[in-house]
């Protein structure tokens, strides 16, 4: 099962001094039967994009969580796209992220099947995002709207073999 983890730069860099994203347990986005169901009409590409989305959204939340603890942090949504087996993966009740999934062990580097980065074109709406998120959680519709908009950009796709040049 393609699993996308949220992730930041600074954790990307710990995923590959590591080896591995973890500690376990993680919270990861997929298609789920909750999100086939809720999706109705859409083919297996599109439902992967949606859990990509909400992986995302989650990336910018850490972000925001970072910043609010006073770490500096590269505003650039991370999502990490791994392969994990069908049985481990979790589908959890959460009607809000029907993507939402928990995986009980670590992700191996060799399970890695790409990174999604955000281009830094993308910076200026990903920092305003991170300011309204929260506030977007908590049902401002204002913020809502800024945070919907920095979905607007496409997160870029990289190999595992481009991890390095993303970190440097």
């Amino acid at each position: 099962m393609r699993v996308y983890l949220p992730c930041t730069l600074p954790s990307l860099a710990r995923v590959a001094g590591a080896g591995e994203v973890g500690p376990a347990p993680l919270t990861g986005y997929a298609v789920t039967p909750a999100l086939v169901e809720w999706y109705v009409s859409g083919d297996t590409e599109e439902l992967e994009y949606v859990a990509l989305t909400d992986a995302a959204r989650a990336s910018l939340r850490m972000l925001a969580a970072d910043r609010a603890d006073g770490v500096e942090v590269a505003a650039r949504r991370v999502v990490v796209a791994a392969e994990v087996p069908d049985d481990v993966v979790a589908a959890g009740p959460d009607l809000e992220e029907r993507s939402r999934v928990r995986v009980p062990v670590v992700v191996r580097m060799n399970q890695i099947a790409a990174v999604h980065v955000d281009d830094l074109g993308a910076v200026p709406d990903v920092e305003a995002a991170i300011a309204a998120v929260f506030a977007a959680d908590a049902g401002d519709d204002d913020a809502r709207f800024v945070v919907d908009g920095v979905e607007d950009h496409e997160l870029m796709w990289f190999a595992t073999q481009e991890i390095p040049d993303l970190l440097t």
